[in-house]
């Protein structure tokens, strides 16, 4: 299989070397390029099209939720996933930046492991979920009442339970447990749900859930 193509990009050289140290650690990961602010790492992104682009939230120039939604925003024909990473358990940028269409974020103090999880999650059309950052994240924004879907879809019981336990950062194994149902099943409710709220990745039906209170129930 070929590597996970990684791009780099936070105004810290200091940070850059010690992502590119840790990734290029892992036999399944390559870093090919880094950038130091937000317009090169956008130029850097659609000229060597890696597999998943590495942000920071804070860069000079364009910070990392323009950047995020340059690459991989809803308006976007061929996005590119990218990882945010924030400095802070509870950062008010990260929910933007999952509006932005982030496949997921990391803290900068997170294990290697949890880094490289990351950038595979978002190689593989996935997103990184975890409790201990993204739920504690996510809860703290106040629900809003449940917008109106596209051409008047509506979530089946069902569905509402997958939005539930994605947002609690439950993985597909663990979801067909909970539900009492088959990890295929799941992975086709999950694709329903992807269809009728627009989404892209598991982050952006778990910001739904916790947006609009679905998770919470």
């Amino acid at each position: 299989m070929n590597p996970i193509r990684v791009l780099i990009a936070d105004d810290q050289q200091s940070i850059r070397a010690a992502f590119r140290i840790i990734l290029e650690a892992q036999p399944d990961i390559s870093v090919v390029g880094e950038a130091q602010d937000g317009v090169i790492a956008v130029e850097q992104a659609r000229r060597l099209r890696p597999d998943v682009v590495l942000v920071d939230v804070r860069m000079p120039r364009m910070d990392g939720l323009e950047v995020t939604r340059a690459l991989a925003g809803a308006d976007v024909t061929d996005p590119i996933r990218v990882v945010v990473v924030t400095t802070f358990d509870i950062d008010e940028y990260v929910h933007t930046a999952l509006r932005n269409g982030a496949s997921g974020f990391v803290l900068k103090r997170s294990s290697p492991a949890l880094l490289a999880e990351a950038v595979r999650a978002a190689a593989s059309g996935d997103a990184l979920l975890s409790p201990q950052v993204t739920v504690r994240l996510l809860e703290h924004f106040s629900p809003a009442p449940p917008p109106e879907l596209p051409g008047g879809e509506v979530l089946t019981a069902r569905e509402t339970d997958v939005v539930r336990l994605v947002a609690l950062g439950k993985t597909n194994a663990e979801i067909a447990a909970a539900l009492h149902i088959a990890a295929g099943t799941v992975k086709n409710h999950i694709a329903s749900i992807h269809r009728k709220l627009g989404t892209r990745n598991r982050v952006g039906i778990a910001s739904w859930g916790w947006g609009t209170g679905t998770a919470a129930r």
